[in-house]
This record gives C-alpha cells, sequence and structure tokens, in this order.
C-alpha cells in the first residue's frame, strides 16, 4: 500500500493517474506514450497493490498543479520541429532535425555503435592510430572487431597494441574527442545520411508480398512510368539470384536457414533453382528435390516470406563484402 506520505517514482505516479482516470481515458492516454514509457508505466501498475485514497489524491493534486503551472514544460523532438518550422526553411530545419536525431543511441558512444562499421573505418583510417585506440576501446567489442577487420592489417595491428597499453585516458581528453566527434563525424554524417528515394521505395517493395507488390508497381506505373522503372531496376528479388556465380550461391547456402530452402525454391524460377543445386553435391541435391516435391501444394504467402529471409541473408553478406550482388556490372571494371 501506499501511504500519504511514500515516495514514489515517476513510473507509479503515472500508473496512479492512469488508473485514476478510468479505462477508456487510460487507454487512450497510454496510447500515445513510446513504447520504453508503456513498458516501465505498466510494470510499475502490476507491482502497485492496492492503492490508498490518500495516496491517490497527493498524486491527483500534484499533477493538476503541475499541470496549471507554466514553469513544467514538455519538449520532445516533435515540439521541436514544429517550433523550428515556424522560424526557418524546410530543408535548414530538415538538416537541423537530421544532426540533433543522428544514428540511435542516448550517448555519443551509444550512437557510435549504430554507426555502420563500414563509414567508421573509412572516418577513422585518416585517424592517428592512438586517437583511433582510444575511440575503439569505448565501443561494443562486436562493432570493434568489424572495424578493425576493415582497416588496413598494420594499422589495425598498431591500434591493437596501443589499446593493450593504453593508461587511463584523462576526462578532459575524452570530452575533447567527443566534441571533435560530434561536430565533424557525427554533423557530417547525418548531412550525407538522407537515403536516395528511389532505393527507398525499392527496399519497401522488397518487402510486399507479390500480391502487394504487383497491386502497387502497377498504380505506380500508372501514376509515372520512369519513376516505376527506376524503382524495378533497384530491387533485388529472390529470382535475382539467379545473377550470382555459384561459389556466391556456395557463400549464402552456409547462412541461410536450410529448412526454408526448399519452400523457397518450391515457388521459384527454374533457372534459381537450378542454380542452387548445382551448387550441391548429388546426394544433397536430390535430397532436396525429395524435399522440395513432398511439400505439396504452399500458400504463396509462405513462400514469400521464406524468399525474402533468404534475400535479407544475400543483402546481409553483400553489406559485409562477403558476395556480390550486381556481378559483372559496370562498378566492378578494374582499371590498369
Amino acid at each position: 500500500m501506499l501511504a500519504k506520505t511514500s515516495v514514489t517514482s515517476g513510473a507509479q505516479k503515472a500508473a496512479i493517474l492512469l488508473l485514476a482516470m478510468g479505462e477508456e481515458s487510460g487507454t487512450q492516454l497510454l496510447s500515445t506514450l513510446q513504447e520504453n514509457e508503456i513498458r516501465e508505466i505498466s510494470s510499475a501498475m502490476a507491482k502497485m497493490g492496492v492503492v490508498s485514497a490518500e495516496a491517490v489524491e497527493t498524486v491527483c493534486a500534484e499533477f493538476s498543479s503541475s499541470f496549471a503551472s507554466a514553469d513544467t514544460l514538455i519538449g520532445s523532438y516533435e515540439t521541436t520541429e514544429r517550433l523550428l518550422r515556424k522560424a526557418f526553411p524546410s530543408d535548414r530545419v530538415n538538416l537541423i532535425m537530421e544532426e540533433i536525431r543522428g544514428p540511435a543511441g542516448r550517448t555519443l558512444w551509444d550512437k557510435l555503435d549504430n554507426v555502420p562499421e563500414n563509414v567508421l573505418a573509412n572516418y577513422l583510417r585518416n585517424e592517428y592510430p592512438q586517437t583511433v585506440a582510444v575511440i575503439l576501446s569505448r565501443l561494443q567489442s562486436s562493432q570493434t572487431a568489424r572495424v578493425l577487420a576493415l582497416l588496413p592489417e598494420d594499422f589495425s595491428v598498431d591500434v591493437m597494441m596501443r589499446m593493450l597499453h593504453m593508461d587511463n585516458v584523462q576526462h578532459d581528453v575524452i570530452d575533447s574527442l567527443e566534441t571533435t566527434l560530434r561536430s565533424e563525424f557525427m554533423a557530417s554524417l547525418a548531412r550525407s545520411s538522407k537515403r536516395d528515394s528511389h532505393e527507398l521505395l525499392a527496399e519497401i517493395f522488397n518487402n510486399f508480398d507479390r500480391r502487394v507488390e504487383g497491386q502497387f508497381m502497377n498504380a505506380l506505373e500508372k501514376r509515372n512510368l520512369e519513376d516505376a522503372e527506376h524503382v524495378k531496376a533497384l530491387m533485388f528479388t529472390f529470382d535475382d539470384l539467379r545473377r550470382l556465380p555459384q561459389e556466391a550461391i556456395m557463400r549464402l547456402m552456409r547462412d541461410i536457414d536450410r529448412e526454408k530452402l526448399p519452400l523457397a525454391l518450391k515457388g521459384s524460377s527454374e533457372d534459381v533453382r537450378t542454380l542452387f543445386l548445382s551448387a550441391m553435391t548429388a546426394r544433397a541435391g536430390k535430397m532436396l528435390q525429395d524435399e522440395i516435391s513432398a511439400l505439396g501444394p504452399v500458400r504463396i504467402k509462405d513462400v514469400d516470406v521464406a524468399q525474402a529471409e533468404i534475400v535479407s541473408t544475400a543483402k546481409a553478406l553483400a553489406n559485409q563484402g562477403e558476395i556480390d550482388l550486381n556481378p559483372g556490372s559496370e562498378t566492378n571494371e578494374m582499371l590498369a
């Protein structure tokens, strides 16, 4: 029981208010909150037990007093953006908000952990090894490993040696480094991170099932054929795997869920099915064909899900530089 004099947390106070408002009003208010806020308040509510009338009255009076006072203000990304749009041109507001948001994470180091490793490696390769050692020592070990693997070997070894023998770094050095990273790297990253709109839409289409994809693509073609063709050119589908060499398919098969492969191939073109079978031993290929035949009729939706999962794995391998999704393209031409 929460007595009148009990010191309650913010989550407990919010839970009391929601319970006092009744189910209908409380549900409406709860639906406007962020996911983490809902979890915190729900946890407090579930553990609360019986709440005294005095406690309810105290919390409601405190809320009423705060709500009526001009001293309590709420700042958020949304209120900030609305205020900025009243004062500045749209393009400038977009730039400011991109810089504010940046990659996900509370602290600068959290944000760096969410920066793609190839982007971070390209930035760090131009820094002093000692600086790189300090930065990487403060990141998640998994992120550090991926970045080091992308840097020149001699440079990476130098960085690792400095990490091994690094003394405690003074706070003012860390503060200075954070300021530089925030003003130079993170700001430029936010400005350059805006995705091409056609690429974004192609990625969205890749996640539609084939019925919805066909429906929207037809509508897009009627509205603007040039845009539709551009989006289609950027899409990568399961049948596009037929462009890959056998070595890439063999690499892909090491990472995919092999239980999903028969279902994915059940709805694929003959070319793609043949390509996968050719990357297997005769015995394994025969077993796969038997599994496909044993499936019988399958739902198109289930095939789409299985194929999308394999395509997602292929894209992840491409992002890691393990395979090339566009072999023979002009971007792969070499100059002597």
